[in-house]
């Protein structure tokens, strides 16, 4: 059970980037009519989940390689969503337009990654500092 769980991380995290990279890319480039579909979204936070699509691609190849760095890509991407969490915030706070439900998608997103970022860090980081301790 233990040498699955990093391949059940990493498939996953693997499925939500691509997931992620699918929307992102189909938004940004209008492929398949989305953008038509998608209503009033906010672009430099469809580029932010772009960016995070692909460090969760990175990181699910670190989960099952165990390197330290995955914690860390996963802090970054938790940091680039945040920010752009913030944004979103100036920016229907000044009169933008856009759609409720990318609220609740930052949210849920930001708490996934998080939870990412907290699972490779106990699972990798904190494995690697007990080996160099012994």
């Amino acid at each position: 059970m233990k040498k699955a769980f990093p391949y059940l991380l990493a498939i996953i995290v693997t499925g939500f980037g691509l997931l992620t990279l699918f929307l992102s890319t189909s938004l940004i480039f209008d492929l398949f009519g989305i953008r038509a579909k998608e209503g009033n979204y906010v672009l430099f936070v469809v580029w932010s989940n772009f960016i995070s699509s692909i460090l969760y691609l990175f990181s699910s190849y670190g989960f099952v390689t165990s390197k330290k760095w995955t914690a860390k890509l996963l802090g970054v991407s938790t940091i680039i969503l945040s920010t752009a969490f913030v944004g979103l915030f100036y920016h229907f706070n000044s009169g933008g337009i856009y759609e409720t439900k990318t609220i609740g998608a930052m949210i849920f997103r930001i708490s996934a990654t998080l939870v990412f970022t907290i699972i490779a860090y106990f699972t990798i980081t904190k494995e690697q500092i007990k080996k160099i301790d012994l």
